[in-house]
């Protein structure tokens, strides 16, 4: 009798340790998955399509306020990688004392790239 019950209680463990090696697996993988990965890029143009070489690229973490920011080269294009994907951000580009519109990217976009282009009235 006694060995009947070590069994059962063995059994039990065994299935209450297996489940919830389960749970905290997949919550690793779904923690994983929403953290790093996206990537925002685009341009900087001119209301003319023209790109604006020099533009600064603004990139804010609406959670923690992290600002991160990108020079543009010659052909006006911006990229930011490996952006977490579990937080929203906002972006926005400034050129010779101008500023675009803020764009957001939303946590609920579900793309793994993001293409925005900012424009900016320089007149």
């Amino acid at each position: 009798m006694n060995r009947e019950r070590f069994v059962i209680k063995a059994v039990t463990l065994a299935c209450v340790l297996c489940t919830v090696l389960a749970a905290v697996s997949a919550a690793a993988l779904d923690k994983k998955d929403k953290t790093v990965g996206r990537l925002l890029f685009g341009k900087v143009l001119d209301p003319q399509d023209n790109p604006l070489p020099d533009a600064i690229v603004y990139l804010t973490n609406t959670r923690s306020r992290a600002v991160k920011t990108y020079i543009v080269g010659p052909d006006g294009t911006y990229r930011f990688p490996a952006l977490s994907t579990a937080t929203d951000y906002e972006v926005y580009a400034q050129y010779k004392g101008r500023k675009s519109e803020t764009k957001s990217v939303s946590q609920f976009d579900d793309r793994s790239q993001v293409y925005v282009d900012l424009k900016v009235n320089t007149r």
